[in-house]
C-alpha cells in the first residue's frame, strides 16, 4: 500500500497528517511553524524520511463556487517547489474548501480551549483532507 503526507498549508503555518500503511485513516502529525521556504522544506524532507510517503496529498482552498483564486495559485506555487525537492513523490490536491470548518467544529464538539484548538486546527485541517482522499482512493478501488 501507499502511504500519503498531506499539507494544510497557510501563511503561519502549515498542518500535517499522515496515512496509515493501509490507506485506510489520517492521523494528525504536527504543525509546522512557518518562517522561510528553505526551513520549511527541511522540516517536510525530515518528515518524509521518517514516513517514507508515496506522495503529498495538499489542500486546495478552492472558493464556494469552485473558482480557484489567490490562495489556491500559493498553494501550488508551494507544491511545485515541494515536488522540485522530492521528485519521486506524487503531487495530489483535495478540495478542502470545508475541512478547516469541519476540523474547527470536531473540535468544539470535543469541548478543546480555545487557546488550544488555535495550536491544533491546522493538523485536524490535514487529517480532514487526507481522510477525503483515502476515502476516495478506496471507492475507486472498490468500483
Amino acid at each position: 500500500m501507499r502511504r500519503y503526507l498531506s499539507l494544510d498549508i497557510g501563511d503561519a503555518t502549515i498542518g500535517i497528517a499522515v496515512s496509515d500503511l493501509l490507506g485506510l485513516t489520517a492521523q494528525g502529525v504536527e504543525t509546522i511553524r512557518r518562517t522561510e521556504l528553505s526551513a520549511d522544506l527541511d522540516r517536510l524532507a525530515q518528515l518524509v524520511q521518517e514516513y517514507e510517503p508515496a506522495g503529498f496529498v495538499a489542500g486546495l482552498p478552492k472558493h464556494m463556487n469552485g473558482d480557484e483564486g489567490e490562495r489556491c495559485r500559493i498553494v501550488r506555487d508551494f507544491m511545485a517547489q515541494v515536488a522540485e525537492r522530492f521528485p519521486a513523490a506524487e503531487i495530489h490536491y483535495w478540495d478542502e474548501r470545508l475541512s478547516t470548518v469541519a476540523a474547527a467544529r470536531t473540535l468544539i464538539e470535543g469541548d478543546v480551549s480555545r487557546k488550544k484548538r488555535r495550536k491544533v486546527i491546522d493538523k485536524m485541517a490535514a487529517v480532514y483532507i487526507l481522510q477525503g482522499f483515502l476515502d476516495k482512493q478506496q471507492t475507486l478501488r472498490s468500483s
